[in-house]
């Protein structure tokens, strides 16, 4: 046998509720805690009456007697950042000495950054997450150039116009006797 529903001491602000209504979020609220009261229903039975899941209904009904009657609207948004470890600002400020240290020459290490955001959240987190953070304020990881920055391009232009002298021209090699022939022409 099912127990007896709680509430009946925010049942009348339940009922002003729902004569009140300006939202479906406050009708369903306000619904989810009378009709286990008023009419016996079960969870299930007030769930699909109210049109909605069983564990939202019974969510929206313990809402509304945890806060002593008064209606919670949830905002629902699309997109975003759900599982925040820190907001945009914090992070800003968390990245404000690295990025210092890396506009004056030095090299963002991500695994500094790691060890640095572990410590700041009390726990571990992946490597991802590290990534994931300065992505998101517009770190790039930089390719190496196509070129050593201390080559001598001078020379590599000499180099291609006059590549050292012909075969035919080469003193022959250590140990070889006179009478074999070159084959690799």
């Amino acid at each position: 046998m099912a127990r007896t529903a709680s509430g009946l001491d925010v049942s009348g602000k339940a009922k002003e509720l729902l004569s009140k209504a300006r939202t479906v979020g406050e009708l369903r609220q306000a619904q989810a805690v009378i009709f286990p009261l008023e009419f016996g229903f079960s969870m299930e039975q007030t769930a699909s009456a109210i049109g909605i899941s069983k564990g939202w209904a019974c969510q929206l009904r313990q809402q509304f007697i945890r806060s002593d009657g008064a209606c919670i609207e949830r905002k629902v948004t699309r997109g975003g950042r759900r599982r925040e470890n820190m907001s945009y600002e914090n992070e800003e400020a968390f990245l404000a000495p690295f990025f210092d240290k890396a506009s004056k020459g030095g090299i963002l290490v991500v695994g500094e950054i790691k060890q640095a955001l572990d410590e700041r959240l009390g726990r571990t987190v992946a490597l991802a997450s590290a990534y994931n953070l300065l992505h998101r304020h517009g770190w790039r990881k930089l390719a190496p150039d196509k070129r050593h920055p201390q080559a001598d391009v001078e020379a590599q232009e000499q180099w291609k116009k006059n590549p050292g002298t012909p075969r035919g021209n080469r003193p022959p090699v250590v140990g070889r006797s006179a009478d074999q022939t070159d084959v690799s022409r």
